[in-house]
């Protein structure tokens, strides 16, 4: 036997694989950081603390105690009254973004409990056409508002928006109008309103629910305004300052009441509720029989009582 017979063979790979390897360059610091990672850090880059896009879903995880949350209104589905077309009909569009995120709009309502404290909870899911405000939209975040009258609870509306819908155009910009007079009688029955706004926060929401709060918080380098920067600087021929549009600009201007870290979230949240709460309803007022609360909620929005009802 010659002196190399027995040399192990080197096994030669001719093809690449293809495939997720689980590594993520940060959109924001171009570190490299494992999708493992990213997860366990509710989404955040552990190298420089950039805030990625959560999910309507992963929202409600993020603030609802566990398996507290019973969404409402969640039949309601847009339609297309105008027949608007673009690059591609309206009707097209929502039914790839319904198949994309497994939603039938852009907002998600609900009641849940967060450190065992009662709340109306709304979510924006930008995934789903940038959640844009459409009339769902806009009547889902009016009926959330109409029951947390009723059961005298606070509410808590989290943004992720690109604005209105212009699909629906003269349709979308009326739930401007109509959120904000759903807030008013939340006011009105001195219940707490908090509003969380994230990346982005633009258009017709920010002009609307949005910057209603009675506290406005927001996640760090959330982009926050109503046009977005080049459409301001186009219009006016002027350079916007560094950062502008962005929370820690806006805290300087006072538009925003403070910005809260991803992590630290839920602990502030529920501190903020339970000192704006701190009183009769707070303290287990009884609530009203269901017919009752039935009919409130059909006055607050203008209809007519169910036939045979109390």
């Amino acid at each position: 036997m010659g002196l190399f017979s027995s040399k192990p063979k080197i096994k030669i790979q001719t093809t690449k694989k293809d495939g997720f390897s689980g590594w993520l360059k940060c959109t924001h610091c171009s570190e490299l950081i494992h999708a493992n990672e990213l997860t366990q850090n509710l989404h955040c880059c552990p190298k420089c603390d950039y805030h990625y896009r959560l999910s309507g879903t992963q929202r409600v995880e993020l603030l609802a105690d566990k398996e507290s949350f019973v969404e409402l209104f969640k039949e309601y589905r847009p339609t297309d009254p105008l027949h608007f077309v673009d690059t591609e009909p309206y009707l097209e569009r929502i039914d790839k973004a319904q198949a994309k995120t497994g939603r039938l709009d852009a907002a998600m309502v609900g009641m849940c409990k967060v450190n065992q404290m009662p709340i109306a909870l709304g979510v924006l899911d930008f995934s789903f056409m940038g959640g844009s405000m459409g009339s769902v939209v806009g009547e889902k975040l009016c009926l959330l508002i109409e029951h947390a009258i009723c059961e005298e609870c606070p509410v808590v509306i989290v943004s992720a928006s690109g604005g209105a819908r212009m699909q629906e155009s003269i349709l979308s910009l009326m739930q401007m109008a109509k959120t904000s007079a759903a807030l008013a009688k939340l006011q009105e029955s001195s219940l707490p309103y908090i509003s969380i706004l994230t990346n982005p926060t633009t258009g017709g929401v920010t002009a609307s629910f949005a910057t209603l709060g009675d506290i406005i918080i927001a996640e760090p380098d959330a982009l926050i305004g109503f046009a977005g920067p080049r459409v301001v600087e186009q219009t006016t021929r002027e350079k916007l300052p560094p950062n502008a549009q962005k929370s820690e600009f806006l805290i300087e201007k006072g538009m925003i009441d403070c910005i809260v870290n991803r992590h630290d979230l839920k602990e502030k949240l529920s501190l903020m509720l339970k000192f704006l709460t701190g009183n009769e309803r707070s303290l287990g007022k009884q609530s009203e029989p269901e017919p009752e609360k039935l009919q409130k909620i059909l006055e607050l929005s203008g209809k007519k009582a169910v036939s045979g009802m109390r």
